[in-house]
């Protein structure tokens, strides 16, 4: 027994020296190969998964990027990858450690996308989020990014108000959830939040490295009180490890203006004098058929004589050109980028346009487990002109009224010169009519509009312990703007008819706002099945604002220009000092499981001092899970066709605090003029009261009450989403469906007159915001040399009022471009319906000769024929209104909804195709079941009683004795003619051609004599063809956008085609 168990131990033991042998054998035979993987930026890339290629020996990066790894000799490959980069592969170094460059894949899945305060692979997400192609908006050149993005994201919804140089953008994503206050989205660029869309566009859309719209509650409720109308995410270009690159990109771009609108000739037009002023058309010092040196005039004589079309002297074939030079580099310590840009615009109206200078640095630092990043960012722009629809209170001081209504032609004994360099027409009676020569008044008039932006933001990021980091961020922004005015003897505010006379005005205001956020990271995992990453952190921010302006009146030396103004009389100044501040706590914790099943929690408080202590904090919490469906065993059938499937579902609060900075408080100010009429809400009268007959005696006004129960306004959203990709993301499609309730809108309740106010805002109000929204991206064709892809997107919004004011059930509104209009509603928020409807008559038509009862040449309306109320001698030809309440009279209480400011569906659809150097794009864009307000039609198809005021074509075909089945009214001056109607409602529907690019990249053998590792030339066109049955410049119009006036459009600026030549160098 004792002899059979020192045999089984001595075979134990030699079996266990010869393992012990063949390991070291093995380890001996093995090399240690060390090294790093790293992004282009330079960041690690943690988790990379490194394998010896044709086996199972691998190892993962930890937490710094860094591996070890032994391989079986000097020769072997191993294969680098990681979900979001492209696979390489590497032959190994063991002489020293090995930098590995990951390069970012293009699949769509494996995008990275920044969420809030994180960036998240798209894979990963759970809440809904958009990513634009920075390269699709980027073919056309144009002054910011705003300019290209409409069309691009589904339930973005970018417009413009008209066409000026300069502009700013109006972006509304899902729909308008405010009545009142601002719908734009809060804008976090470089981490710093802005709620001001024109400090947004002065960056420079070149500068852009990504830009992500957060949708959805789950993505935007991190930030809070200023998340319910969406975020947009700005993240500008970082240096890159490498060896310093230069790059430059310029294009010179022509605009022209393609579509004007059809103008009576001077034989229409003095047909109209004759029809409406008889007894002057044949005057003998001045009448157009008047006898003149022998001559008599004849109507015949105006068919083909020369003649002014105002358009074409106003608007011009205009330039714009583009340059941008950037510099970046650097080590995996240290990378560097800089760049400067300037872009210049003439704007295709006589003395408008825009001017541009920004220059961009960042650098960030890297130091072992410290980060450290420093942006600064200068723009400096001009804008030379004014809106030509600036002026809300009379219509016809307002430029395009003069352009259109300036008479073709003079009479015989007049040179047509004199229409050309007179200051005022003699033929007006500027009495009440306030036409002005367009071209003199555009020529002379001194506008310029100064903005000087200074932002820069950095942070300092320390990690302690594996996973758990410290970001400590601070950001400076100074905004400053100016505002100068001269309205010499030749202009329309300075000139013979002017009560100021020559005048000048300035206007000064700033804005200065800094910001330090402080979040605490920590990512770990369980197994490598449970994967955990979670957030807190605590923010402060505080901005001052102040504003001053001066008006100088009757100034005796115009050749001074501004430096007059001492010289004249001070007219009028007001100045502004305000301040808010804010604090903010702030949490989130992602889980997922195994990559399968995902949840996303975050809580934001709010403490504003826009707010009483009472409601000073405001508290939004979300959540949201998601469920990668396709990653189940049961899934794998089908897992060839349908790579990926993902099933998402959130909900949260978010909030809006775009109110004044002191609306709480009960206010007093020193008034010098009364606000508003005495009878609307907000009116306000003046605290001037004459002592001794001295009306410079000014006392203080209550303004408001106070409020202490003012809060802000809280959306409440729900979203359901479903990502799903097919065949190697050949085809990717993405639909989320989503519901928004806004409560406790912030309103101007009406109040008793006994309380000594007209009203006070208040808390009331909810309006819901209903959506579908759909995406589909393809790759149809993909072969060595040629490539097809094609982006679709489609959004539907129906937005709802649900409540207004205590026992309101509708609130109107008067959109400002004319004072005989102003005091008219024009608009109206009914509940239970989408706001921003119109509202006025609804128009059947004129009035026919089957309405009356002929009695030799008089006609009397029939009995049962409705009449308008303020109409003394109704008849036939005048514009006749339908009854509603069937009373026979048409009233104010016949008014009613005659057309929907909000479309029904936007959306757009992208075709890419490269061909070995070739690359061209091609994108439509579309507006659907949206009215117009064309208000220009009531000036323009109206004579209105006004002489010499010349009318569009289409007003030839107006209602005359010849002409009696016309629904155009007649010539004559009628209350009924002076009313906003259904007649003037037209389909703002559109389908636009909106870009077209197209490009070639040289091969870089052809072009590396030239010592360039790039170059690309390329022809872009924007705005190339619309089809829509608008009959103004534009459908794409909106003057006085907001939510409760949206689509009018009076004398707005038109918008150009546009042909670029352009080049990308690198050298």
């Amino acid at each position: 027994m004792q002899t059979e168990f020192r045999t089984i131990l001595w075979r134990r033991g030699l079996s266990m020296m010869l393992f012990v042998l063949f390991s070291m054998t093995v380890a001996m035979a093995q090399v240690l190969v060390k090294g790093t993987v790293i992004d282009k930026t330079g960041e690690s890339v943690i988790g990379a998964s490194i394998q010896v290629k044709g086996t199972t020996q691998g190892t993962i990066t930890d937490i710094d990027g860094k591996f070890s790894l032994g391989v079986p000799d000097k020769k072997s490959v191993i294969v680098i990858s990681f979900i979001g980069y492209a696979t390489k592969e590497l032959q190994v170094d063991p002489s020293k450690p090995m930098s590995i460059v990951l390069e970012e894949d293009t699949k769509v899945l494996d995008e990275v996308v920044v969420v809030g305060y994180q960036e998240v692979r798209k894979k990963d997400l759970t809440g809904s989020v958009a990513k634009a192609d920075m390269n699709e908006l980027l073919n056309t050149p144009v002054g910011s990014f705003d300019q290209t993005l409409g069309g691009r994201i589904a339930g973005v919804n970018v417009s413009s108000g008209e066409g000026t140089p300069g502009g700013t953008m109006n972006i509304v994503i899902r729909g308008n959830n405010s009545l009142t206050q601002d719908n734009s989205p809060l804008y976090v660029i470089d981490g710093f939040p802005v709620e001001d869309a024109a400090i947004a566009s002065t960056i420079n859309p070149s500068d852009i490295e990504s830009l992500d719209i957060l949708k959805d509650a789950s993505a935007t409720a991190i930030y809070g009180a200023r998340g319910a109308n969406g975020v947009v995410i700005i993240t500008t270009k970082k240096g890159k490890v490498g060896k310093a690159q230069i790059t430059y990109d310029g294009s010179v771009t022509m605009q022209h203006v393609t579509r004007t609108i059809p103008m009576m000739d001077a034989y229409e037009f003095v047909k109209l004098q004759a029809e409406t002023y008889p007894a002057s058309i044949a005057n003998s010092t001045g009448g157009y058929l008047m006898e003149y040196q022998g001559k008599q005039w004849t109507l015949e004589d105006y068919r083909d004589i020369f003649q002014y079309d105002w358009q074409d002297e106003i608007l011009r074939t205009a330039l714009q050109h583009n340059h941008n030079i950037r510099i970046t580099g650097g080590t995996e310590g240290v990378r560097y980028n800089a760049s400067v840009s300037y872009y210049n615009q003439d704007g295709i109206l006589l003395n408008s346009g825009y001017e541009r200078f920004q220059a961009r640095a960042n650098t960030v630092v890297k130091r072992d487990k410290l980060d450290i990043s420093l942006t600064t960012n200068y723009s400096r722009s001009i804008q030379t002109g004014s809106t030509p629809s600036e002026t809300s209170y009379s219509g016809m001081n307002n430029l395009f009224y003069s352009v259109w209504g300036y008479r073709p032609v003079t009479y015989p004994n007049k040179s047509m010169v004199s229409l050309l360099n007179d200051v005022m027409d003699e033929a007006i009676d500027s009495s009440n009519d306030y036409r002005f020569n367009p071209i003199r008044s555009l020529k002379e008039e001194y506008r310029k509009y100064y903005i000087n932006n200074l932002q820069m933001n950095g942070y300092v990021s320390y990690e302690f312990i594996k996973g758990l980091k410290l970001k400590v961020s601070g950001g400076y922004t100074y905004d400053a703007r100016k505002n100068d005015q001269f309205n010499n003897s030749n202009t329309r505010y300075g000139g013979p008819t002017s009560t100021d006379k020559v005048n000048a005005q300035i206007i000064r205001n700033e804005r200065l706002t800094w910001l330090n956020e402080n979040t605490l990271t920590y990512q770990t995992n369980i197994k490598k099945k449970h994967f955990f990453n979670s957030l807190i952190g605590i923010t402060f921010q505080n901005s001052d604002y102040e504003y001053y302006s001066l008006k100088s009146t009757h100034i005796p030396n115009e050749s001074l220009g501004m430096a007059g103004m001492a010289d004249g009389t001070l007219s009028s100044s007001s100045s502004l000092k305000s301040s808010w501040a804010m604090m903010s706590y702030l949490a989130r914790l992602n889980y997922n499981y195994k990559s399968k099943y995902y949840a996303t929690a975050s809580f934001r408080a709010d403490g504003s001092s826009k707010f009483s202590k009472k409601h000073r904090y405001g508290y939004f919490p979300s959540g949201s899970l998601a469920w990668n469906f396709m990653e189940e065993e049961f899934m794998a059938p089908i897992k060839k066709v349908v790579g990926a499937g993902k099933l998402r579902v959130s909900w949260g609060l978010t909030g809006n605090n775009r109110i004044g900075e002191y609306d709480y408080y009960a206010l007093l100010q020193m008034l010098k003029e009364k606000q508003g009429d005495y009878i609307s809400n907000g009116s306000i009268p003046s605290g001037v009261y004459p002592f001794d007959n001295d009306m410079s005696s000014v006392g203080m006004v209550p303004v408001s009450l106070p409020n202490e129960d003012l809060k802000w306004e809280t959306t409440e959203q729900w979203n359901v989403g479903l990502d799903l990709s097919f065949f190697d993301e050949r085809l990717n499609f993405t639909a989320d469906v989503y519901r928004k309730t806004t409560r406790d809108l912030l309103l101007e309740a009406s109040l008793p007159l006994v309380s000594g106010y007209y009203s006070a805002t208040k808390n009331i109000g909810k309006v819901r915001n209903d959506g579908l929204e759909l995406s589909l991206s393809t790759v149809n064709i993909k072969t060595k040399d040629f490539t097809w892809t094609s982006d679709f997107n489609i959004a539907f919004n129906k937005n709802e009022v649900l409540e207004l004011a205590e026992n309101q059930l509708s609130l109107t509104t008067a959109a400002k471009f004319d004072q005989n209009y102003n005091s008219q509603p024009s608009y109206i928020a009914k509940v239970g319906l989408p706001m921003g409807m119109m509202y006025g008559y609804l128009y059947e038509g004129t009035y026919k000769y089957d309405d009356f009862i002929k009695s030799g040449n008089s006609y009397t309306l029939k009995d049962n024929v409705p009449y308008f109320s303020s109409e003394a001698n109704t008849q036939p030809g005048m514009p006749k209104y339908k009854d509603i309440n069937g009373d026979g009279v048409i009233d104010s209480n016949d008014r009613t909804i005659i057309g929907r400011g909000l479309p029904i569906h936007t959306g757009g659809f992208t075709n890419s195709f490269a061909y070995k150097g070739f690359d061209l794009s091609i994108f439509f864009q579309w507006s659907y079941g949206n009215d117009i307000m064309n208000a220009n039609r009531l000036f323009f198809e109206n004579a209105g009683g006004k002489k010499d005021l010349n009318q569009f074509a289409s007003y030839a075909n107006r209602w005359t004795p010849d002409n009696p089945d016309s629904d155009i009214p007649a010539a004559t001056k009628s209350a009924s003619n002076n009313v906003i109607s259904s007649r003037i409602i037209e389909d703002g529907s559109y389908l636009r051609l909106k870009t077209v690019t197209l490009g070639y990249t040289f091969p870089k053998t052809l072009i590396a004599k030239a010592k360039l590792s790039n170059a690309r030339v390329y022809l872009a066109a924007q705005n190339l063809w619309t089809w829509t049955s608008y009959s103004g410049y534009d459908p794409e119009v909106s003057i006085r956008n907001s939510a409760l006036t949206p689509g009018l459009d009076f004398s707005s600026y038109p918008r150009a085609f546009t042909l670029s030549f352009g080049v990308n160098l690198g050298f």
